[in-house]
């Protein structure tokens, strides 16, 4: 009989232990026994999140100097193609895929939106007897992605370029404009 008692008392004792050992593990944590906040933690590991999250904004920064650059690029082999040939291939059409794909991220990126209102200049750069229409979209989405790039590089990434977002929402319409174009 006491070999009984003395288990049964030996497994209350650890349960109480392990209770009292938990809630003073909770309350060492924080009066309200939640984890401490930001502000409860020490000075270094304030500095060092701090200093992780400002490398990390540059290098987001990077990134979306380099998409902007990639579209200029894709823009540019476009317009080369599309002007030796005078149509868009199939091979185009996935380099047009591309572009829209990099144009939209960058665009949510800098924090902007579908513009319904955003207007395309027209294309009349070289009259329309030397040119078909889907060279001179090709131009102008050259010359929009040029815009959008050097907007891009004026930026820091504290702030928010409302004309890179203007540019973005133009390269995408000529974009959809050169889809639709036979």
């Amino acid at each position: 009989m006491t070999s009984r008692f003395s288990q049964i008392f030996l497994i209350f004792a650890f349960a109480f232990f392990a209770a009292s050992s938990a809630h003073a593990q909770i309350d060492a944590s924080s009066p309200s026994g939640q984890p401490p906040s930001k502000e409860e933690m020490p000075k270094s590991i304030q500095e060092t999140l701090y200093k992780h999250r400002v490398e990390q904004e540059k290098k987001d920064h990077e990134e979306l100097i380099q998409r902007g650059e990639e579209a200029l690029k894709i823009s540019a082999e476009l317009e080369t193609s599309v002007a030796e040939t005078n149509k868009i291939t199939v091979k185009d059409r996935e380099k047009l895929d591309r572009l829209e794909k990099l144009v939209k991220k960058i665009r949510k990126e800098l924090g902007g939106d579908d513009d319904e209102e955003a207007t395309v200049e027209k294309f009349d750069e070289v009259p329309a007897e030397k040119v078909s229409v889907v060279v001179a979209a090709m131009r102008k989405l050259q010359s929009t992605a040029g815009k959008l790039v050097d907007e891009l590089k004026k930026t820091s990434r504290f702030s928010i370029s409302a004309v890179a977002i203007q540019s973005s929402n133009s390269l995408l319409k000529i974009v959809k404009f050169v889809r639709f174009t036979k």
